[in-house]
C-alpha cells in the first residue's frame, strides 16, 4: 500500500522490505511510478543487494558438500567468492524452442573449462537438467535467467567473464546490457552479435558482402509492414528481432491473414522492428554450424533439411552430410560461411541457415551462438564442437587444435556414414491439432539414426521418433499440382516396392495419364467413404500430402490430424517422401546393423 501510493521518496527500509517480499524491480517501479532503472539505481545507493545461501542438502546434519546457491535480500551472504571463474548462462526452463540441446552445450563447456583448470559457475533455474548436476560445475546458482539475477551473481563472485553463446537465445539477449554493466562477454563481441541479431544490421551486412537474401524490408510500424508487403508481394514471412524458437514468426498469404495475425499478441516499434521477408516457398533449406577463432573457420558440417524451407530448423528432420545437393551450392555455402564469420568477428560459434531455390543460394538467418544441432553434429562428426570452442576461448586457435591446420577454412565429415536427426512432437496430446509445420517451433524432442546408407539412417530415426515406416500396404497420395511431376517417380518407386497406390481424384488422374493406376479416394467434403473413413478402417499405411499455399494447408488439415491420431506415418514435402522411399528400401532388404557412436575429439 505504501509503495502504490506513489508519493515521496522510497526509504531504504521500505525498499528492502519490498525486495524481501519477492517484488521485482519492475514491480516496485510500477507501483511507485518509476522506471526499473531508477529502482536499481536506488538499491545501489542504499546498498541493497542479493545475498546468497547454500542449499542445505544434508538437513543440517553436517556441512553441505554441494555448492548450490539461492538468493534472498537482507540476509548474511555465504560461500565467499571463487578465484577468476567463468560464468556460464544456461537455457533455463525447458520449453519449446529452448531446452536440452542447449543444456548439453553448457554441460560440455563446463567440463572442458574445468579440465583446463578454470573454475566454472553455472546459472540455471531448472534443477532437472544435466548442467545442474552437482559434479558439472564448481558452483551452481539456481536463479532465473534475468539481468538483475545475473548481475547479482557477478557481484557476489567478483566475476567478469561470462559465456552467452551456449544457452540459446535468452542469454544472448542479455549480452549488451551485461557488457554495459561491466561484464566481459567471452567470445564474439556485442557488435558482432548485434550485426547478426538486429534485422536491419543483418540485411546491411549481406548487401555489403554481396550475398543473396530473400527480398526484405524493415518495418517499425504496422503501416510500414503493409507498405513493405505491397513492394515485396505475397507470400511473406515476418521475422522479429531477437526471437526464441521462431516465436511470433508468421507466414502470410493475404492481407486478411496478416491482419488476423497482428490482431493477436503482436508488437512492432522503432526499437524492435520486424523484417518483412519474401517467403521462398518450396525451397530447400540447410543448417551450418561453424567455429571461428578470428582468423580461421572450421565448419562442423552442412546439414540438409528434409522438409522444405519455411519450417523451423528445430522441427525439420535433417541429414548429415547433405543429401543429393548440387556441389556448387555446397561450395557457395562453405565460402559464404567463412566470409560472414570473419567479417562479423565471430569468436566461437556461428550458425547459418541457407535456402536454395532454382539454383540460387539465399542467406536466411545468422545466429552468433551455438545452435540446437551442435550436439547432433558433434556426435556425427566425431568432433566435440563445444570443447573446441572452449579451446578458442582459452587461447588455443583452430590450427593448434588440429581443426584447420592447412588454411583458413576447413569442413568436417560424418564419421558414421550417414546421420539423420528427426524431430519428435506431442501433437497426439492435443485434440484435433493440425501437425502442419511452419516458422514457429513445435517439437518437444529429437531422435538420431545413423547408418552406412541414407535409407538406413532415416529409417532408424523415424522408428526412434515413433513413426516406423511401413514395408507393405497402401500409400495415399494427395499433392499440389506443382508437385505432381516431382512425386511421380516416388510413386513409381513405391509401386515397384509392392505398395498399393491410392490418391485423390486430381492426383489419381495425373498418375493414370503417366501409367500408374491408383485407387480413387474421396476428400472429406466429397462424400463417403472418404479418406478419413479409410484411415479409421486401417486401410492407409503411409500418407503423402504436400500442401502448397495457405488454402491447401487448411483444406488438408483433417488428413494430417487423423494421421497423428492413428500413428500413420505422413510426409508433407516431396523431399520427405523421397526420404521415406529410401528408408523403406533399406527395411525391405532386412539388413540390420549396429553402429556405435565414435568417441568425440575434445
Amino acid at each position: 500500500g505504501e509503495l502504490s501510493g506513489g508519493h515521496g521518496e522510497l526509504s531504504a527500509e521500505l525498499l528492502l522490505e519490498a525486495k524481501r517480499m519477492g517484488l521485482s524491480d519492475k514491480t516496485v517501479a510500477r507501483l511507485c511510478g518509476k522506471t526499473p532503472a531508477e529502482i536499481e539505481a536506488l538499491r545501489e545507493d542504499f546498498g541493497i543487494h542479493r545475498s546468497y545461501h547454500f542449499v542445505d542438502t544434508c538437513a543440517g546434519e553436517f556441512s553441505a558438500a554441494t555448492p548450490y546457491f539461492y538468493a534472498s535480500f537482507g540476509e548474511i551472504d555465504e560461500g565467499g567468492a571463487l578465484d577468476d571463474p567463468v560464468v556460464i548462462l544456461s537455457s533455463g526452463p525447458n520449453r519449446i524452442g529452448q531446452g536440452l540441446e542447449f543444456d548439453t552445450c553448457c554441460t560440455w563447456a563446463s567440463r572442458a573449462y574445468r579440465a583446463a583448470g578454470v573454475k566454472t559457475i553455472m546459472v540455471n533455474s531448472n534443477p532437472e537438467t544435466v548442467s545442474t548436476d552437482f559434479n558439472i560445475s564448481d558452483r551452481l546458482y539456481i536463479e532465473p535467467l534475468s539481468i538483475g539475477d545475473v548481475k547479482g551473481i557477478l557481484r557476489k563472485e567478483g566475476a567478469k567473464k561470462i559465456i552467452v553463446q551456449l544457452g540459446g537465445q535468452t542469454p544472448l539477449n542479455m549480452a549488451e546490457e551485461l557488457e554495459k554493466w561491466g561484464a566481459q562477454i567471452v567470445g564474439t563481441p556485442v557488435s558482432g552479435i548485434n550485426a547478426a541479431e538486429d534485422r536491419g544490421l543483418f540485411s546491411a551486412l549481406m548487401k555489403k558482402l554481396g550475398l543473396k537474401q530473400p527480398r526484405n524490408l524493415m518495418a517499425g510500424s504496422v503501416e510500414e509492414i503493409f507498405a513493405a508487403v505491397r513492394e515485396i508481394g505475397y507470400p511473406i514471412l515476418l521475422r522479429p528481432s531477437f526471437v526464441l524458437g521462431g516465436r511470433n514468426m508468421f507466414i502470410a498469404y493475404s492481407d486478411e491473414e496478416l491482419k488476423k495475425f497482428m490482431g493477436r499478441d503482436f508488437s512492432v516499434s522503432r526499437e524492435k522492428p520486424v523484417l518483412v521477408d519474401q517467403f521462398l516457398e518450396d525451397a530447400f533449406e540447410y543448417d551450418v554450424d561453424a567455429l571461428c577463432d578470428g582468423e580461421r573457420v572450421y565448419i562442423g558440417g552442412i546439414m540438409e533439411h528434409i522438409e522444405a524451407a519455411g519450417i523451423h530448423s528445430g522441427d525439420s528432420a535433417c541429414v548429415f552430410p547433405a543429401y543429393k545437393s548440387p556441389p556448387g551450392i555446397l561450395r557457395e555455402m562453405v565460402e559464404a560461411t567463412g566470409r560472414i564469420a570473419l567479417d562479423i568477428g565471430v569468436c566461437g560459434f556461428i550458425n547459418i541457415q541457407y535456402a536454395a531455390k532454382a539454383g540460387q543460394l539465399y542467406i536466411i538467418e545468422v545466429n552468433p551462438r551455438a545452435s540446437r544441432t551442435v550436439p547432433f553434429l558433434s556426435k556425427a562428426s566425431g568432433v566435440n564442437l563445444v570443447s573446441a570452442a572452449v579451446g578458442i576461448w582459452t587461447g588455443r586457435n583452430l590450427a593448434e587444435q588440429g581443426l584447420a591446420p592447412s588454411g583458413t577454412l576447413a569442413v568436417g565429415e560424418c564419421v558414421c556414414g550417414w546421420a539423420v536427426k528427426e524431430a519428435m512432437f506431442s501433437f497426439d496430446r492435443f485434440s484435433d491439432l493440425d501437425p502442419i509445420l511452419g516458422p514457429e517451433m513445435k517439437s518437444t524432442g529429437e531422435s538420431i539414426g545413423t547408418g552406412a546408407s541414407f535409407g538406413e539412417a532415416y529409417s532408424k530415426a523415424e522408428t526412434a521418433a515413433g513413426t516406423a515406416l511401413p514395408v507393405s500396404g497402401r500409400v495415399f497420395v494427395s499433392v499440389h499440382e506443382d508437385d505432381r511431376e516431382t512425386i511421380l517417380p516416388i510413386v513409381r518407386d513405391l509401386e515397384s516396392l509392392g505398395f498399393h497406390i491410392a490418391a485423390t481424384r486430381g492426383t489419381s488422374d495425373f498418375l493414370y495419364e503417366h501409367g500408374v493406376f491408383s485407387e480413387v479416394i474421396l476428400k472429406i467434403h466429397e462424400g463417403h467413404p472418404n479418406i478419413i473413413d479409410h484411415m479409421r478402417g486401417g486401410r492407409i499405411d503411409l500418407l503423402i500430402n504436400t500442401p502448397l499455399g495457405k488454402y491447401s494447408q487448411e483444406e488438408d488439415s483433417y488428413m494430417r490430424v487423423e494421421a497423428v491420431k492413428r500413428k500413420i506415418p505422413y510426409t508433407t514435402t516431396s523431399s520427405a517422401a523421397q526420404a521415406a522411399v529410401e528408408g523403406i528400401r533399406y527395411l525391405l532388404r532386412g539388413e540390420l546393423s549396429v553402429m556405435p557412436l565414435k568417441q568425440m575429439r575434445g
